[in-house]
């Protein structure tokens, strides 16, 4: 397969480029002409750069590949949402979500392929994670949900988050490359600000991301502060317990000054008591917080059953009482299994894979 003979040229840095077009005799402004082409036009193949001559375009064909990846199934949903299953250069496939409401059109971006926490109420944890994704295969899912908002939409792609498959901190450089380039002027030059990155939380990378210095948006996948809970739903909870992530989030408070998001489904039966939430609400005072409170979308087995409305007006009184923003949050997109937790590669695509 060519795209394994050939480097893919998008792994260069502009000034590995560079060094490239000297070495092959070429002026060195022309690294800057194909950089733009591959980023900020998000080009597909070379013969498309029009101000670079045929020659050039073929001495760039003969020594690089772009492994962008095809959207190989689209699906629409009744409230608007678009499914992607993206098929990377190697024919793994993975999903992106297109999220349309009246005010944003959401990207949801996977980045990998498949996961490995074990998250019991999820179908993406079903799958056995493959590899991470690269810089510009979580880059191209973006640039495909921001070419079908101006499309299907006539608007353009106002936020990205984190919420696809796989654990983002477990591919942390490649993620942070990603959004690197979504949001250099050269890329798409999106503000960080738009961007929510959502973790089950992982102290480290936490406290690594604060000194890192980054701009975008943190949202944690709490569900249950109480640690017997949370290790039941979150086996990943057992080695990193909520206290180190209290932790991890303090440090991130100091060093950022940035509040945190805590997604969390109420179950029947599993949290959907007044202990549960008081224990969410005396969680959410470690730092500066909101509670997006998501609707539970199941699964098939069963196992786990979105709690009652009773419940979660509950959750919402008991979290508003001390202060804390609590907003409920629809999920979209069931009907073709794109809501959160529900991303498992079902399509057809997929299962021939």
């Amino acid at each position: 397969m060519e795209s394994t003979e050939k480097k893919d040229i998008r792994k260069l840095s502009l000034a590995e480029l560079e060094t490239f077009f000297i070495e092959q005799g070429d002026k060195k402004f022309r690294a800057k002409q194909v950089y733009d082409w591959l980023w900020n036009k998000s080009l597909k193949n070379f013969d498309d750069m029009s101000n670079i001559s045929k020659e050039t375009r073929e001495m760039l064909k003969q020594n690089f590949s772009i492994n962008h990846v095809k959207v190989d199934l689209m699906q629409h949903s009744a409230d608007g949402t678009i499914k992607n299953a993206v098929k990377l250069f190697d024919h793994k496939i993975v999903e992106s979500v297109l999220i349309p409401t009246e005010k944003r059109i959401t990207a949801c971006v996977s980045s990998q392929v498949g996961c490995s926490l074990d998250c019991n109420f999820c179908a993406t944890a079903r799958l056995k994670r493959m590899r991470n994704l690269n810089p510009d295969e979580i880059y191209d899912q973006v640039v495909a949900i921001k070419e079908e908002a101006e499309t299907y939409f006539n608007r353009p792609l106002t936020n990205i988050v984190f919420m696809g498959m796989g654990e983002p901190l477990l591919n942390y450089n490649n993620v942070i490359e990603a959004i690197d380039k979504i949001t250099a002027p050269e890329g798409l030059g999106m503000a960080p600000r738009r961007i929510t990155l959502s973790t089950v939380g992982i102290p480290k990378m936490i406290k690594k991301m604060a000194d890192d210095e980054v701009k975008f948006n943190l949202a944690i996948s709490l569900h249950s502060a109480i640690n017997e809970t949370r290790s039941r739903l979150m086996p990943i909870n057992e080695v990193n317990p909520l206290e180190d992530l209290a932790e991890a989030l303090k440090y991130w408070y100091q060093k950022t000054k940035r509040k945190v998001t805590y997604e969390y489904v109420i179950w029947e039966g599993i949290n959907d008591d007044e202990k549960h939430a008081k224990a969410l609400a005396k969680f959410c005072k470690i730092i500066p917080s909101k509670v997006n409170i998501i609707q539970y979308n199941p699964i098939d087995d069963g196992e786990f059953r979105q709690a009652s409305q009773e419940a979660v007006d509950m959750y919402v009184r008991v979290l508003e009482d001390q202060g804390i923003i609590a907003k409920v949050r629809k999920s979209r997109g069931q009907d073709i299994d794109a809501a959160c937790g529900q991303l498992a590669n079902k399509n057809e695509v997929a299962q021939i894979q």
